[in-house]
């Protein structure tokens, strides 16, 4: 007979869900308390406190070695970056055709095909690989790519897309980028080559931890967030939209790779899912600012985005467990074979 399970079995192997939800509705309880006004002063406490804690960790956690190994899987590389700046606004066009024939909101197809030019994030994608027993050095590596290569991409794609750009603070992101990932990494690779034993530490609740707060403070950003100009129609079509296109994405990503090298581990599938699918928001919303300041539909535009980053960690929450339950099953496998 199989075992019941327990609420408290539930709760200890998907956690991070948990946590997420839980996250969300002391969000909309408190919104002001994590939002940028807001006494815990996320601007600095997120940036420079959370993510660089939680790039701390990666670099307590990777072995030297796996660094090394990453930069020859170029193929790996090569596919989340193609399928994250080529395939994703592809397909968001195609996407955004078919729900033209709805009559839906141009400027919220807008912010769709904006959010689809966007960069990959450098925190949400490396923990939930993380959390799911992935490749975390290339999540890592291409999370940093990715946002190095946004820098020039991002403006291309939306000059292509929309007819119009915008300048990147090409400085201040190279600056955040080096204190906030590759400062933490280094410290940490340090550490391990002077002798550190993070096995003694429980690193990997900390950093997840780092992440709820993360996720907290995005989604008191979000819900203080004023909706001006938006009709319930706009926000539920926007919602639905975002997430039937995640879903897509999610799936094709998993089912793409597999064929494209069957060099790819399931720890590298696992990076992919999250890597080449989810968008950055931290980046997304001073190029939306900036592209679209003084017009009175930035509150259309950036929904898309708004609704898209707070949905990729729901549903990465949701597919932790199943992506590492397979990693499991695999190695399983493999070891029969």
């Amino acid at each position: 007979m199989k075992s019941r399970i327990t609420p408290i079995d539930f709760i200890r192997k998907n956690w991070l869900l948990v946590g997420i939800l839980f996250c969300i509705i002391v969000a909309a309880i408190f919104p002001h308390l994590g939002s940028k006004e807001g006494p815990m002063r996320t601007e600095f406490t997120v940036k420079y406190v959370a993510v660089f804690v939680i790039f701390l960790i990666s670099g307590l956690n990777i072995k030297t070695d796996s660094i090394f190994n990453t930069f020859r899987q170029y193929k790996l590389h090569l596919f989340i970056q193609c399928f994250t700046f080529i395939f994703v606004p592809y397909i968001t066009t195609v996407f955004i055709k078919f729900l033209n024939l709805f009559s839906i909101n141009s400027w919220v197809l807008k912010g769709l095909i904006t959010v689809a030019c966007m960069p990959p994030p450098v925190s949400s994608a490396v923990i939930l690989t993380r959390a799911a027993q992935g490749n975390e050095t290339a999540s890592i590596f291409n999370s940093v790519l990715g946002s190095f290569l946004g820098i020039l991409l991002t403006p291309l794609h939306l000059l292509n897309q929309l007819g119009s750009t915008t300048i990147i603070p090409i400085w201040a992101t190279v600056v955040q980028l080096s204190t906030t990932v590759l400062l933490p990494l280094s410290i940490g690779q340090i550490a391990l080559q002077m002798g550190f034993k993070g096995r003694k530490w429980p690193l990997n609740t900390v950093s997840q931890c780092a992440l709820l707060f993360v996720i907290y403070t995005t989604f008191c950003d979000t819900f203080t967030t004023p909706e001006a100009g938006l009709s319930a129609l706009d926000v539920i079509i926007t919602v639905f939209s975002v997430l039937m296109l995640q879903i897509f994405l999610m799936i094709i990503s998993f089912k793409v790779c597999g064929f494209v090298s069957k060099d790819f581990t399931p720890q590298d599938k696992v990076a992919v899912v999250f890597c080449s699918t989810h968008k950055s928001l931290t980046l997304g919303i001073p190029i939306l600012r900036i592209m679209f300041h003084g017009y009175s539909h930035l509150s259309q535009i950036s929904l898309p985005l708004l609704v898209y980053h707070p949905t990729q960690i729901i549903l990465g929450g949701l597919v932790v467990p199943q992506l590492k339950d397979w990693v499991h099953s695999q190695r399983k496998y493999k070891a029969l074979v």
